[in-house]
């Protein structure tokens, strides 16, 4: 079944680029080529709606996000994708929470533009691999670390409220400035700090504090 593209960029040579590329394959039929948002919106009003609309997302007045939304809103059955030398994850987010069912580099080869662009015009979300990639390794670097923190913790059985109260020793808070910030009594400071010094197997509060740094336990 034949996919046909609403093709939006205000260069025209990478309008030309992008359409022979598109063009070579047999599934995929570019039908009309437009430079601006505005041009994209007045196409949609005044012609058949397209299976998709692959769009820019740095243009004048209406940028990508912005037409996709409103191509969204007005015609529903509409898929969507930008095709952007943008690889800003903040902006990814932005285009998807803006309903873009896919998000392609320029930068991206031939054969994976042809499949993003083949995935979405079958219903399917698509995200270029080299965003995905750098999305995915930002992840995982948080990962150990709120594991670790969350693993030791429950290892050494500290609760939430000792935890907070770690922290604010940590500052070089005394327990009566503790006990105001949290609103407990200094005797209840006073037996959390001497529990997480009890907890941690440590000699005293300084002992306490180098622990919980060493260990991950703060930053």
């Amino acid at each position: 079944m034949m996919t046909e593209i609403l093709l939006v960029d205000d260069h025209h040579l990478v309008r030309n680029g992008i359409r022979l590329i598109l063009d070579s394959c047999d599934d995929l039929s570019v039908v009309e080529e437009v430079g601006s948002g505005e041009e994209a919106l007045d196409y949609l009003q005044k012609n058949k709606t397209p299976d998709l609309v692959l769009t820019d997302i740095n243009m004048k007045e209406i940028d990508g996000i912005a037409l996709i939304h409103i191509a969204k809103r007005k015609f529903p059955t509409i898929r969507t994708s930008v095709l952007s030398m943008v690889e800003d994850s903040t902006v990814v987010v932005d285009a998807f929470n803006a309903g873009a069912d896919g998000y392609l580099t320029k930068g991206t080869d031939y054969s994976e533009l042809l499949f993003g662009v083949s995935q979405v015009a079958q219903g399917k979300k698509y995200l270029s691999s080299a965003i995905a990639m750098e999305m995915v390794g930002k992840y995982s670097s948080l990962v150990p670390l709120i594991y670790d923190r969350s693993e030791l913790l429950s290892r050494y059985e500290i609760n939430e409220r000792e935890f907070s109260v770690l922290e604010l020793i940590s500052q070089g808070l005394t327990n009566a400035e503790i006990a105001d910030q949290i609103f407990l009594s200094k005797r209840t400071i006073e037996g959390i700090r001497q529990h997480l010094i009890d907890k941690t197997q440590t000699k005293n509060t300084a002992d306490l504090v180098r622990f919980a740094f060493q260990n991950k336990l703060l930053e």
